[in-house]
């Protein structure tokens, strides 16, 4: 672990429970069917898709397709619907347990604490406080390419001036996060989900597996 400069963050599933989320808004995506099913389908075809010198409106343009409107009231539904529509939910929303001080140990330990999101990281307010431990806070979307696709991590890696094998990334999709940043050149903490857990069922790819934050500390500041 003393060969690593930064500890990197995915942040939705990884820094708080995703079930909470679906919990609060599931009246809201009802409330909005129709629109999700088609948002779901195009955010399907742009994890597939290449680096884009402007992702926001590629997305926006396959959202008219799918919903036969125009490319401006698609931008309008997206924005509304998603980046302004679920940002009250976040406001609700508790990190795991040991979230905040799992960042500033890091960071007083003087790793560089990053996060990589596929969302807007803004998003989701003050990131329930660990926005002053991160030298780095990145939104794939401004990239111009959604996970898994190793172009954002590669990204981060060189606005850090940090070689990708020097950065741990910390997520808790295998396909997104693990397989995204290994493929990258980095190294990979893998959040195990329950079931995982329950089982004692480790994922071998990655090349750390954690179950609490506690224990993540544990792991990186041994």
């Amino acid at each position: 672990m003393k060969d690593y400069e930064v500890i990197a963050f995915d942040i939705d599933g990884t820094l708080y429970p995703a079930w909470r989320l679906n919990i609060y808004i599931l009246f809201y995506f009802f409330a909005h069917l129709s629109f999700f099913l088609h948002y779901n389908k195009v955010r399907k075809i742009l994890h597939r898709t290449a680096p884009l010198p402007d992702l926001f409106e590629y997305q926006a343009r396959l959202l008219a397709i799918e919903m036969k409107c125009s490319v401006a009231e698609a931008k309008e539904q997206i924005q509304h619907i998603v980046y302004d529509g679920l940002k009250p939910f976040f406001e609700r929303i508790k990190p795991y347990r040991d979230v905040e001080e799992t960042f500033r140990k890091l960071h007083e330990a003087g790793y560089k604490v990053a996060i990589l999101s596929d969302f807007p990281p803004e998003q989701k307010g003050d990131l329930w406080g660990v926005l002053p431990y991160c030298s780095m806070v990145l939104g794939t979307e401004q990239i111009g390419a959604l996970k898994p696709s190793k172009y954002p991590f590669i990204i981060l890696a060189m606005a850090l001036h940090v070689a990708p094998e020097k950065i741990l990334y910390v997520g808790n999709s295998i396909r997104y996060d693990v397989e995204g940043a290994g493929n990258a050149g980095m190294k990979t903490a893998y959040l195990l989900p329950f079931w995982r857990r329950i089982l004692h069922l480790r994922f071998r790819k990655a090349d750390v597996c954690f179950e609490s934050y506690r224990q993540l500390q544990d792991i990186v500041l041994q």
